[in-house]
């Protein structure tokens, strides 16, 4: 299992390697001007039946396109047919029935009984072979079972975030594991990692500051929801809460850089299976309503500026592929800056499978918050999807009055930034 770990971590460096390479590459051979490449992603194999029991048949293996390739590389084949049940019909072999358990070895601390059975059709023409004759089982293992013993708590950690309610935690190990039978808690049991409240003040306005402001070195993509369930209300609102955020990060001393993307889909079923499919290439943009308003920058007043220019695209949810493309942008961040996905969205995605995968793999690479508007969010799977813990990397906004003041952003800006400047 190390061994496997340390290749796997081996290969994703490289590939990070090779993506910050081809980035560069592509700085160096166009002026300086950097560019977005986004590989072709597919799911894993799915395998059907195979279609004979035996002498030779055919099972057929697809798989999914997760995100359409924008510039890297392309899709892999998308269908395969394997081999199988290749041997010839045989006779196998056939066993009477078991005898009884023999009588317990030990008492306790594992011992063993035997049974044993007799052949009653030996194999033929490269059947079955016969199974064991004989078999073992431990027994009286119950007496001498031990559970684990933890350790003492840890003292407690920091607390997460200076003001507007953050958390401290302490954790238990296992000082000596179970023995047979034995239990032991789960590393998020709570008999081994506790949280209790802490800073629970309210964070305070710099002088003349809008919202709270963050001078930390982040690199933060900010995905905005441009679905038509929005409504024209809800959508001026999201655009007046998008530049408050971004606003949070400018002045003098910023360090963090802000991607934008707006995000929505096709408002038919066949536009969404086009964005999903390996070919012909698909427009990301004009198709699937994915757009990439601004890249990582420093200058906010030029991301607010793009924001403003913003129209309302009034189609579906993509989520997913949002996402998916939010990761993508990640590789263009910065080595030493702490990588965030903020999402906005009001409602739910068109799949609730493919966002919760999407979501998964962007956790692997950056701190993933939401922002819930409205009751018609879906907040159960949204708090699944969300960094661990939710309390924290989730921020519902009950209506879209609610959102055109400044207590989300601070709400945000508190989680991502704990240490205010």
């Amino acid at each position: 299992m190390k061994i496997c770990s340390n290749n796997y971590i081996n290969f994703e460096s490289e590939i990070c390697a090779l993506k910050k390479i081809r980035g560069e590459l592509y700085k160096k051979l166009k002026g300086g001007h950097s560019a977005f490449f986004q590989d072709c992603k597919v799911s894993d194999w799915t395998k059907e039946e195979c279609n004979k029991k035996c002498g030779g048949g055919e099972e057929k293996l697809t798989r999914n396109v997760l995100t359409q390739p924008n510039k890297g590389a392309k899709c892999l084949p998308l269908t395969a047919i394997k081999k199988c049940h290749l041997e010839p019909c045989p006779v196998d072999c056939k066993l009477a029935p078991w005898d009884g358990w023999s009588k317990c070895s030990a008492q306790c601390e594992g011992g063993v009984q035997e049974r044993l059975r007799d052949v009653t059709v030996a194999m033929k023409h490269g059947g079955d072979e016969c199974g064991a004759t004989s078999e073992t089982r431990a027994c009286n293992g119950q007496a001498c079972e031990k559970d684990c013993s933890l350790g003492s708590w840890t003292a407690w950690h920091k607390c997460s975030k200076d003001c507007d309610g953050g958390t401290q935690k302490r954790y238990k190990f296992v000082a000596e594991q179970a023995k047979g039978d034995g239990k032991c808690p789960g590393r998020w049991s709570k008999k081994r990692l506790q949280y209790k409240p802490c800073n629970m003040n309210r964070c305070a306005l710099a002088s003349g500051a809008q919202t709270l402001t963050c001078k930390q070195e982040l690199d933060v993509v900010l995905l905005l929801d441009g679905s038509g369930s929005l409504g024209q209300a809800g959508w001026d609102a999201e655009m007046k809460a998008a530049k408050m955020f971004v606003g949070a990060f400018a002045g003098s001393g910023t360090q963090t850089d802000i991607a934008v993307v707006l995000y929505s889909g096709p408002r038919t079923w066949g536009g969404v299976g086009k964005c999903f499919r390996s070919s012909p290439k698909v427009d990301q943009e004009l198709v699937c309503k994915i757009k990439s308003v601004t890249q990582f920058t420093s200058d906010m007043a030029a991301v607010q500026a793009q924001i403003a220019k913003l129209t309302w695209p009034r189609g579906s949810t993509l989520t997913s592929l949002a996402l998916m493309h939010a990761k993508e942008e990640l590789s263009l961040g910065r080595k030493n800056a702490k990588s965030i996905v903020v999402v906005f969205t009001d409602g739910r995605p068109l799949s609730y499978r493919n966002t919760g995968l999407a979501s998964k793999d962007v956790r692997k690479a950056a701190r993933l918050v939401w922002v819930s508007i409205t009751r018609f969010a879906p907040l159960a799977r949204i708090k699944r999807w969300a960094t661990r813990r939710w309390q924290e990397n989730v921020v519902r906004v009950k209506t879209f009055k609610d959102l055109e003041t400044n207590g989300p952003i601070d709400h945000i800006i508190a989680n991502i930034c704990p240490k205010k400047n």
